[in-house]
Protein backbone atom coordinates (compact mmCIF):
# COMPACT_ATOMS: atom_id res chain seq x y z
CA UNK A 1 0.00 0.00 0.00
CA UNK A 2 1.06 3.56 -0.76
CA UNK A 3 -0.29 6.80 0.60
CA UNK A 4 0.90 9.87 -1.29
CA UNK A 5 0.72 13.23 0.46
CA UNK A 6 1.68 16.50 -1.18
CA UNK A 7 2.74 19.80 0.38
CA UNK A 8 4.17 22.85 -1.37
CA UNK A 9 7.85 21.79 -1.37
CA UNK A 10 7.63 18.09 -0.53
CA UNK A 11 5.85 14.88 -1.40
CA UNK A 12 5.67 12.13 1.20
CA UNK A 13 5.10 8.55 0.11
CA UNK A 14 4.10 6.27 2.92
CA UNK A 15 4.50 2.57 2.32
CA UNK A 16 2.96 0.20 4.81
CA UNK A 17 5.67 -2.38 4.19
CA UNK A 18 8.06 -1.87 7.09
CA UNK A 19 6.19 1.37 7.92
CA UNK A 20 8.40 3.52 5.68
CA UNK A 21 7.81 7.14 4.74
CA UNK A 22 9.91 8.70 1.99
CA UNK A 23 10.14 12.50 2.16
CA UNK A 24 10.84 13.80 -1.34
CA UNK A 25 11.99 17.39 -1.84
CA UNK A 26 10.26 19.06 -4.80
CA UNK A 27 12.08 22.39 -4.68
CA UNK A 28 14.81 21.70 -7.26
CA UNK A 29 17.66 21.20 -4.80
CA UNK A 30 20.54 19.00 -5.98
CA UNK A 31 21.17 15.49 -4.72
CA UNK A 32 23.41 15.05 -1.71
CA UNK A 33 27.12 14.43 -2.35
CA UNK A 34 27.69 10.86 -3.57
CA UNK A 35 29.68 10.18 -0.38
CA UNK A 36 26.45 10.51 1.66
CA UNK A 37 24.30 7.41 1.38
CA UNK A 38 20.93 6.64 2.96
CA UNK A 39 18.96 3.43 3.47
CA UNK A 40 16.30 4.44 0.95
CA UNK A 41 18.52 6.66 -1.15
CA UNK A 42 18.36 10.38 -1.72
CA UNK A 43 15.16 11.16 -3.64
CA UNK A 44 14.39 14.30 -5.63
CA UNK A 45 11.01 14.95 -7.20
CA UNK A 46 9.60 17.05 -9.98
CA UNK A 47 6.48 17.27 -12.07
CA UNK A 48 6.51 16.29 -15.74
CA UNK A 49 3.05 17.44 -16.75
CA UNK A 50 0.65 15.37 -14.63
CA UNK A 51 3.32 12.82 -13.71
CA UNK A 52 5.24 12.86 -10.44
CA UNK A 53 8.83 11.87 -11.26
CA UNK A 54 11.06 10.74 -8.38
CA UNK A 55 14.75 10.17 -9.07
CA UNK A 56 16.66 8.43 -6.30
CA UNK A 57 20.39 7.84 -5.93
CA UNK A 58 22.88 7.44 -3.07
CA UNK A 59 21.44 4.20 -1.70
CA UNK A 60 23.42 2.75 1.18
CA UNK A 61 25.49 -0.33 0.30
CA UNK A 62 23.77 -1.88 3.33
CA UNK A 63 20.32 -1.42 1.81
CA UNK A 64 18.88 -4.22 -0.31
CA UNK A 65 17.03 -4.16 -3.62
CA UNK A 66 15.85 -7.47 -5.09
CA UNK A 67 18.04 -8.97 -2.34
CA UNK A 68 21.12 -7.28 -3.83
CA UNK A 69 23.24 -4.49 -2.30
CA UNK A 70 21.92 -1.05 -3.19
CA UNK A 71 25.20 0.86 -3.32
CA UNK A 72 25.21 1.52 -7.10
CA UNK A 73 21.45 1.62 -7.49
CA UNK A 74 19.67 4.47 -9.25
CA UNK A 75 15.88 4.57 -9.74
CA UNK A 76 13.48 6.81 -11.62
CA UNK A 77 9.84 6.41 -10.60
CA UNK A 78 6.91 7.88 -12.50
CA UNK A 79 3.51 8.14 -10.78
CA UNK A 80 0.75 8.98 -13.29
CA UNK A 81 -2.97 9.07 -12.50
CA UNK A 82 -4.60 7.21 -15.39
CA UNK A 83 -8.12 7.06 -13.98
CA UNK A 84 -10.15 8.27 -11.01
CA UNK A 85 -8.98 5.30 -8.90
CA UNK A 86 -5.79 4.17 -10.65
CA UNK A 87 -2.19 5.38 -10.64
CA UNK A 88 0.37 3.89 -13.00
CA UNK A 89 3.66 3.44 -11.14
CA UNK A 90 6.62 2.92 -13.44
CA UNK A 91 10.10 2.39 -12.04
CA UNK A 92 13.29 2.24 -14.09
CA UNK A 93 16.19 0.62 -12.28
CA UNK A 94 19.83 1.15 -13.15
CA UNK A 95 22.75 -0.60 -11.42
CA UNK A 96 25.71 -1.33 -13.70
CA UNK A 97 27.31 -3.52 -11.04
CA UNK A 98 24.27 -5.84 -11.12
CA UNK A 99 22.55 -5.58 -14.52
CA UNK A 100 23.92 -5.08 -18.02
CA UNK A 101 21.31 -2.46 -18.82
CA UNK A 102 18.50 -0.55 -17.09
CA UNK A 103 15.12 -2.26 -16.78
CA UNK A 104 11.62 -0.95 -16.17
CA UNK A 105 8.60 -2.36 -14.34
CA UNK A 106 5.05 -1.00 -14.36
CA UNK A 107 2.49 -1.59 -11.62
CA UNK A 108 -1.05 -0.27 -11.49
CA UNK A 109 -1.98 1.04 -8.04
CA UNK A 110 -5.67 1.07 -7.19
CA UNK A 111 -7.32 3.39 -4.73
CA UNK A 112 -8.42 1.89 -1.44
CA UNK A 113 -11.87 3.06 -0.37
CA UNK A 114 -10.96 3.42 3.28
CA UNK A 115 -7.45 3.06 4.71
CA UNK A 116 -3.99 1.57 4.53
CA UNK A 117 -3.95 -1.83 6.18
CA UNK A 118 -1.10 -3.07 8.32
CA UNK A 119 1.43 -5.16 6.46
CA UNK A 120 0.78 -8.70 7.55
CA UNK A 121 0.31 -12.11 6.07
CA UNK A 122 -3.00 -11.28 4.40
CA UNK A 123 -2.53 -14.14 1.97
CA UNK A 124 -2.96 -16.38 5.03
CA UNK A 125 -6.18 -14.59 5.89
CA UNK A 126 -7.48 -14.96 2.36
CA UNK A 127 -6.43 -18.63 2.23
CA UNK A 128 -8.05 -19.37 5.57
CA UNK A 129 -11.51 -19.72 4.06
CA UNK A 130 -10.27 -22.33 1.59
CA UNK A 131 -8.34 -24.22 4.26
CA UNK A 132 -11.35 -24.30 6.58
CA UNK A 133 -13.78 -25.32 3.85
CA UNK A 134 -11.45 -28.16 2.88
CA UNK A 135 -11.30 -29.35 6.47
CA UNK A 136 -15.09 -29.08 6.81
CA UNK A 137 -15.46 -31.23 3.67
CA UNK A 138 -13.21 -33.88 5.24
CA UNK A 139 -15.27 -33.76 8.45
CA UNK A 140 -18.51 -34.15 6.46
CA UNK A 141 -17.08 -37.09 4.49
CA UNK A 142 -16.02 -38.79 7.73
CA UNK A 143 -19.44 -38.17 9.26
CA UNK A 144 -21.13 -39.58 6.14
CA UNK A 145 -18.99 -42.75 6.38
CA UNK A 146 -19.95 -43.20 10.04
CA UNK A 147 -23.61 -42.65 9.23
CA UNK A 148 -23.63 -45.29 6.46
CA UNK A 149 -22.33 -48.04 8.77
Amino acid sequence: YFQILQARDYVAIRQEMIHDVRIIPMDGRPHLASSISQWHGDPRGRWDGDTLVVETSNFSPKSRFQNLPGGNLHTVERFTRIGPKTIQWEVTVTDPSTWTKPWTATVFLRSSPDQIYEMACHEGNEGLEGALSGHRAVEQAEAAKKGSK
